[in-house]
């Protein structure tokens, strides 16, 4: 089995492309970017110091920024977990917080994906609090 890094590692290229179906604010042929864990990755990246961006407008920005209209939800659900999981590898093997992807900045404690990390939701709370930024 792959680990956390090896997956946001892996994967081809993103695409822009007709949105299949309507889903949580998408409509069926609007031009959709289904983005790589890599772009998620690299967009949270980008995120300053104590400032969050909920999950909705990080998909309008990384769509703007491709030339698309919208960013699928699905896809970025994936790929979300799956920097916070490669963020939290990467913590484990260097006990420092510096360099990893801040997902916290997106991620809080009410949004889903956080009830399926497998380090749960203290670690997420902990960092939102250490930056300021409110866990409601």
């Amino acid at each position: 089995m792959k680990t956390w890094t090896e997956n946001l590692n892996s994967g081809g290229p993103h695409e822009v492309k007709p949105a299949p179906m309507s889903i949580a604010g998408m409509r069926a042929g609007e031009i959709m970017l289904v983005p790589t864990a890599r772009q998620v990755d690299e967009f949270i990246r980008t995120l300053p110091k104590g400032k969050h961006m909920d999950v909705k407008a990080l998909r309008k920005s990384m769509a703007r920024q491709h030339g698309a209209e919208v960013t699928c939800p699905i896809t970025t659900g994936f790929h979300l977990r799956t920097v916070a999981e490669a963020a939290y590898e990467a913590y484990q093997r260097s006990g420092d917080l510096e360099g990893i992807t801040p997902f916290w900045r997106v991620l809080d404690a009410r949004t889903p994906t956080v009830s399926k990390l497998s380090f749960g939701t203290a670690f997420v709370i902990e960092q939102r609090e250490r930056e300021g930024l409110s866990n409601a």
